[in-house]
């Protein structure tokens, strides 16, 4: 009896402590060491369980890589940065910080799962609602070759990558250009087999590159 009673004090502290609104949420102001400990836990801990049986494509395919850059650059850099770049105004404002993918290596299936599926209260967006899972890996394939860049060769990879292109739903695309530009990739590629003789599946999806984007002002 004593212990239902202590169970049920605690309850009722505990949704009198949520309900007070005293717990600040903002982003401007951290968590407290054990509330940010027990979420980093329980964040690691589902991305892990959920990642560890993908199965891994080749991910030292140039081709994925190249054109992994293009979706990265377009996507990903506003809050993971790029070579040469220390900050940007969503990587200042978010928390947890994101962290910065250009000094670190991340796991590629709990990175695969994390693009995909997203993480909530993060910022961190399903990437998976607009993307298909080639894309994403490409896009993983890239980040394994990231921290080995400098800015230079960060652009001039994401120069040959085509752009921002992972098969439809990309914001600002033209769809009927793109359509028409895949077509010649496509047709490209298959003359090229020919010449050598050569029957192959592409080792990533065609790409093709995203129109301009209006400047940003405040």
């Amino acid at each position: 009896m004593t212990l239902a009673v202590l169970s049920g004090v605690g309850v009722l502290a505990f949704a009198g402590f949520v309900y007070s609104g005293v717990y600040d949420v903002g982003a401007d102001n951290a968590h407290t060491r054990p509330v940010l400990s027990l979420l980093q836990t329980m964040r690691e801990r589902s991305i892990a369980s959920r990642a560890e049986n993908l199965t891994l494509p080749p991910l030292n395919d140039p081709a994925r890589i190249r054109q992994g850059a293009g979706n990265y650059n377009a996507m990903c850099t506003g809050c993971h940065l790029s070579p040469g770049v220390a900050e940007t105004e969503l990587s200042k404002g978010l928390y947890p910080s994101p962290p910065n993918l250009t000094r670190q290596q991340v796991d590629p299936r709990e990175a695969f799962w994390a693009i995909k599926h997203g993480i909530k209260a993060s910022g961190m967006p399903a990437w998976g609602k607009s993307m298909k899972d080639d894309y994403i890996w490409n896009m993983v394939a890239f980040l394994q070759q990231l921290p080995s860049l400098d800015a230079a060769k960060y652009h001039e990879m994401v120069e040959k990558s085509g752009g921002h292109s992972h098969g439809g739903g990309e914001s600002g695309a033209d769809h009927h250009h793109d359509d028409e530009a895949m077509e010649h990739v496509d047709a490209d590629h298959a003359d090229e087999a020919h010449e050598h003789g050569e029957h192959t599946e592409p080792a990533s999806p065609s790409t093709v590159p995203e129109h301009g984007k209006p400047g940003h002002h405040h």
